[in-house]
């Protein structure tokens, strides 16, 4: 037994639940990023309409992480964790019997519950480990996003198995998820704040209570910062099959494997994030993040452009594209640089807020997940009113550029205030004892 009165086997049995149940969530979640093309072919959309469409479970999975996350604190983990899963399930089913484009919004609406197991599930997670494993801990959880690779990358294998019927291949996903979600409340327990107030009698805080850290601007500060590492993720996983085909005239199957190579890394080094913010300080993992995402994103929103140049001995013609592989690389080191950055903004919470992780770290999740829902749908009106197939990455340039500017100069600002060097393996490498 540790300070928590729990034993390393039972940290590692909620750890490993928690981030198998949540892959699958995940994958659920991004569904629509295979399925969707199939839909928006049988219902003749617009990118603008298809975007909409793909982002619409991101918004409900963002909304709902606060009420998610708020319950967990209050009832505990591993109850809303399963009834997420059993309602998200049947969602997912129900999504199999609509026909038109305003009722797949709707079914959409109750697919997105699946994105919110992710407040669930920090709260859950965290309250299992001391402080200085948590962000490992939180770091292995956020793994569970590679779920987005599952479907980009198997999705289109289920899509052949089922003669392109996409129903076949939500009916599977929804059978999936209600298997977890019951093997999930088998194999868990109650997490270890929840048995203490319950032997305590102490009574759960109220709604009201739980939002109270929601009047620090450091909150939104860190909702900012997730709003790119998070948000952006979850768009480029949704639009990235899109993007492939249209851009470089690829097959589904295809687009969807390199997609997938977005994806992994973009959820499987998580963990490395996560060590890294306990080692070396979520800061300096930051400005990697930024720096180095902000290259990429401008390399790739170049457009494909042919030039014509006057030489000496008459005009000369040539073209300048991103070849595929390329692209490919860059998606592949911008996935790998975004999961530590995930994992850095999720150090802080439940050091700064130990009794209200699941609130807050739900409004930080909730902002993140709106950058997922709004972005896909800013890429779709781009392409339509603009018509260059990278001007999402344009977009996302100037959106890093200015989180990185704005982080930068809040930080000369803490500097010039006389604070500690916070460059060390410190609980709290960015904001120390600063509540605005």
């Amino acid at each position: 037994m540790n300070a928590l009165n729990v034993t390393p086997g039972e940290q590692k049995q909620a750890l490993i639940a928690s981030t198998l149940a949540f892959t699958v969530c995940f994958a659920v979640w991004t569904i629509f990023s295979i399925i969707g093309l199939k839909i928006k072919t049988q219902l003749g959309l617009s990118d603008t309409q298809f975007g909409i469409l793909v982002a619409t479970p991101i918004l409900t999975g963002s909304l709902s992480r606060i009420f998610l996350g708020v319950w967990a604190d209050q009832y505990g983990g591993r109850i809303v964790y399963t009834f997420q899963m059993v309602v998200t399930a049947l969602a997912a089913f129900l999504l199999t019997k609509v026909s038109t484009y305003p009722m797949f919004l709707v079914a959409a609406l109750g697919l997105g519950l699946a994105g919110g197991s992710f407040a669930v599930g920090i709260a859950y997670v965290s309250t299992w480990y001391q402080k200085e494993r948590q962000g490992t801990a939180l770091g292995i959880f956020g793994m569970g996003n590679v779920g987005a690779a599952v479907t980009n990358f198997g999705a289109p294998f289920l899509l052949i198995m089922m003669d392109g019927q996409w129903q076949g291949v939500a009916q599977i996903y929804s059978a999936v998820l209600l298997v977890t979600a019951i093997l999930y409340f088998l194999f868990t327990k109650d997490d270890p704040a929840l048995r203490a107030r319950r032997e305590q009698g102490i009574k759960h805080a109220s709604f009201l209570e739980q939002m109270e850290p929601l009047k620090n601007l450091q909150v939104w500060r860190f909702s900012l910062y997730y709003f790119f590492v998070f948000g952006a993720f979850v768009a480029l996983a949704l639009w990235l099959p899109r993007y492939y085909v249209g851009a470089y005239g690829l097959d589904l199957k295809t687009a969807g494997m390199l997609a997938a190579a977005y994806a992994l890394p973009g959820s499987i080094f998580r963990a490395l994030g996560g060590w890294l913010s306990d080692k070396i300080g979520a800061r300096r993992v930051m400005y990697w993040t930024f720096g180095v995402c902000v290259a990429c994103t401008f390399i790739m929103s170049y457009p494909a452009t042919d030039y014509t140049v006057a030489g000496i001995q008459g005009p000369i013609s040539f073209n300048i594209t991103i070849p595929l592989w390329l692209f490919v690389s860059l998606t592949i080191v911008l996935g790998f640089f975004m999961s530590l950055g995930k994992a850095a903004v999720y150090k802080h919470i439940p050091v700064y807020y130990p009794g209200h992780v699941g609130s807050v770290g739900g409004v930080v999740g909730l902002i993140g997940g709106l950058g997922g829902f709004f972005l896909p749908i800013t890429f779709g009106v781009m392409n339509d009113l603009i018509g260059v197939w990278t001007s999402c990455f344009m977009l996302l340039t100037v959106l890093i550029g200015i989180a990185l500017v704005w982080m930068h100069f809040a930080i000369i600002r803490m500097n010039r205030r006389d604070m500690p060097d916070l460059n060390g393996p410190r609980y709290l490498p960015e904001l120390d004892n600063i509540k605005s």
